[in-house]
């Protein structure tokens, strides 16, 4: 009786913890919209509560999705990776690893979003679930290089070197709109479900090797590799694509002007459909495990299937809530402000949602404790979240500049920007350079792929000069890319404090 009521304080704790966590990530940027709301860009009351309803979806969603993922696809990776590594066997573990990137990928929130407005805003030329498989075939595949790099003691900054100049070499022959595209999506598959996962099987088998790099420096970097393989997947395949001709299809606000709950009631097939495609491979795999490879006993198997069911009825809520709630919203305060002429207002609330999404995100805190675990102490917390803070307000206000000042292309700020990162890595301690390029999609939450994503791009809706495709995406990238300099640049403060002090 004691142990049962036990479990359920638990399930109870562990409840309120991800309802905490959700709700620090939402409530900053809803107080945001009605601020603005009550001064520069004022909503229809229906509008307003449609918002306010998608907001309350997405804190239950994402809750929700959190816990099914802590109980059953976390776990279920764990127990995978430690068998396959355990067996010594090379060819089951590329093939599990290159499965289960693949799943993953597939179920990532922020990417189904993401792929979502790709095809709406291209007429349908770029197929949502075109993009999805491509995606995750390339993160499938650079999951099995970011662990092998772990068994074979590869060096991190070589790696990335290698891989950003064939990024570099590709860039000259994709179509622009595909650079764009292949960046945004690396940083929107590095969310709530791949960043956990990923961090967790990396840090399990360099503990497993303990012949590899140090645990500090082979642990990190898996989420930097994943994401090279996102944006070299994408950029192939818009360089072989046959059809590279793009149509913009314009923003429709329409859907705002009908009654509260029309919209969700039509939005509802679609995210179940969507819901139903992105975990049906995830249950799949879970089954194939369950017959032939780990028999679960009936406790176990309960409490797996449990954690799927939370995990599906969250993402289906999440999804529910984002399609009828926040991107319209979005969108439309983005192409507000900008019609407006007074652009300093658009980049202005683009620098305030950055700082405020990024502080709020919990997969940052999760981050800076790790910083300063590896520092001990001598880079704080704070300061690690005063540095990304900063440097993601400022990545989303550029990327709102870019929207009103025509000769901009995104490639301006990605270029230099990874090239300072690249360099930094022959100068910074091994273990930041990981720590840093991982940093990168640890920014990039769910807030910041769905309703500043919108907000951008409902901006280059509204300016006669600006692409939609062009101008309208990128934001993820540049948000994924600033924190990579940032904590690098710690790194070396780091460094010099430790020479000082004779460490």
């Amino acid at each position: 009786m004691t142990v049962n009521r036990g479990y359920g304080d638990f399930r109870r704790s562990a409840l309120l913890e991800k309802t905490r966590e959700v709700l620090y990530s939402v409530l900053p940027v809803t107080l945001i919209v009605v601020l603005l709301h009550a001064t520069l860009t004022p909503l229809e009351t229906a509008v307003l509560v449609r918002f306010l309803v998608g907001a309350l979806l997405v804190v239950f969603g994402l809750t929700f999705f959190l816990l099914g993922v802590d109980r059953s696809i976390a776990p279920l990776g764990d127990l995978i990776g430690e068998r396959i590594v355990r067996g010594n066997r090379l060819g089951p573990f590329v093939i599990v690893v290159f499965i289960l990137g693949f799943v993953l990928t597939l179920a990532e929130p922020g990417l189904v979003i993401f792929s979502g407005q790709i095809e709406s805003s291209t007429a349908g030329r770029i197929d949502a679930f075109a993009l999805l498989m491509v995606v995750s075939i390339g993160i499938g595949a650079f999951l099995v290089l970011a662990l092998l790099r772990i068994v074979f003691k590869l060096a991190l900054y070589k790696l990335l070197v290698l891989l950003y100049t064939l990024i570099l070499i590709l860039g000259f022959f994709a179509e622009p709109e595909f650079v764009v595209i292949a960046f945004d999506a690396s940083g929107a598959t590095t969310g709530v479900l791949a960043v956990p996962f990923l961090l967790a099987i990396s840090l399990g088998i360099s503990r497993l090797d303990r012949s590899s790099l140090s645990q500090e420096q082979s642990s990190f970097g898996t989420i930097a590799l994943v994401s090279v393989g996102a944006i070299l997947a994408v950029m192939l395949y818009g360089t072989f694509r046959a059809d590279t001709a793009f149509i913009e299809a314009p923003s429709n606000h329409e859907a705002l002007n009908d009654g509260v709950f029309r919209v969700y009631l039509h939005t509802l097939s679609d995210a179940l459909f969507e819901t139903v495609l992105v975990f049906f491979p995830l249950f799949f795999v879970f089954i194939v495990v369950q017959l032939f490879f780990i028999e679960f006993d009936p406790r176990r198997f309960q409490r797996f299937m449990g954690g799927f069911a939370y995990g599906f009825s969250g993402l289906f809520l999440f999804l529910l809530g984002v399609n009828a709630g926040f991107l319209e919203v979005g969108s439309q305060i983005g192409g507000d402000l900008a019609a407006s002429g007074v652009y300093v207002y658009s980049i202005g609330v683009a620098f305030l949602l950055g700082v405020v999404a990024v502080i709020a995100e919990p997969a940052v805190y999760v981050l800076t404790h790790q910083v300063e675990d590896v520092t001990s102490g001598y880079v704080s917390r704070a300061a690690v979240l005063v540095a990304l803070s900063i440097g993601v307000g400022l990545s989303v206000a550029l990327a709102a500049l870019r929207v009103f000042i025509e000769p901009l292309e995104v490639w301006h700020y990605l270029l230099p920007g990874y090239a300072l990162a690249i360099g930094l890595g022959y100068f910074t301690p091994k273990t930041f350079v990981g720590l840093a390029f991982d940093g990168g999609g640890v920014a990039t939450g769910p807030v910041i792929a769905t309703f500043v994503l919108a907000f951008i791009h409902g901006a280059a809706d509204q300016v006669a000069s600006a692409d939609l495709i062009r101008d309208g995406f990128g934001m993820i990238a540049m948000v994924a890319m600033m924190p990579i300099v940032t904590l690098q640049l710690l790194g070396l403060i780091f460094q010099l404090k430790s020479k000082k002090k004779g460490v």
